[in-house]
């Protein structure tokens, strides 16, 4: 078993931060890790116990260069789409809260372009093609979906966090989904993939909690 940062457990949900610029790409990360990873994440609770989730762990090298050349067209179509992500974190507001949306989008940036330098890339998939969900019920079966992969792979987050690696939560390849199924022999029309996971060892494992809106602008007691 490998060693644990055996963080608390309000230490490991306040700290495990998107972890972009601090990734290590120069310590190789084993596939042992990563299945200890998968073993705490495939705990989570799915809807109806389904457990459908399946884990697609990217080590190769050519495998996780590919990824990341669609990475890097998705990205570039996002801020096409959107314009300078720069320009819109300033528009965030003033202070600390647009100085900390700066250095996100510095920090996306720079995944984008070094992507393919990350150990190992995770993509969670779970059954059925979510874009063919439609009508009145659409909303409760996206909800059940997703419900049944995001709890999984946060735990996986959060089990990489507790051995001394960084992820980030991506889906940018997303919008090339059906070619990175082909890089990876996923069955398109079967599974939906939800996201992509860069997982490295972290450069440090000090994290400190991350400035957040406050609480009574988030939280509704009984109504709206």
């Amino acid at each position: 078993m490998t060693e644990l940062l055996n963080l608390s457990g309000e230490d490991l949900l306040a700290t495990t931060r998107a972890v972009r610029k601090r990734l290590d790409f120069n310590r190789p990360v084993s596939e042992a890790l990563i299945r200890e990873c998968i073993d705490i994440a495939v705990q989570a609770p799915s809807g109806g116990n389904s457990q459908g989730w399946h884990f697609v762990a990217v080590l190769d090298a050519d495998r996780r260069a590919a990824l990341a050349e669609l990475y890097r067209e998705g990205w570039a179509q996002y801020k096409k789409a959107n314009g300078s992500v720069f320009e819109m974190a300033k528009k965030t507001g003033a202070g600390a809260r647009r100085d900390q949306m700066v250095r996100v989008a510095r920090s996306a940036d720079y995944l984008a372009d070094n992507l393919e330098k990350v150990p190992v890339l995770v993509i969670p998939c779970i059954p059925g093609r979510v874009e063919k969900m439609a009508g009145p019920a659409a909303s409760v079966g996206l909800a059940s979906v997703y419900g049944s992969i995001l709890p999984a792979t946060w735990s996986y987050m959060l089990a990489a966090r507790n051995r001394g690696l960084g992820t980030c939560w991506t889906t940018v390849h997303l919008m090339h989904e059906e070619q990175a199924a082909e890089i990876l022999n996923i069955p398109y029309a079967q599974f939906t993939q939800c996201a992509l996971i860069p997982t490295a060892y972290s450069i440090g494992t000090e994290f400190q909690p991350a400035l957040r809106k406050p609480l009574d602008d988030v939280l509704h007691i009984n109504e709206w």
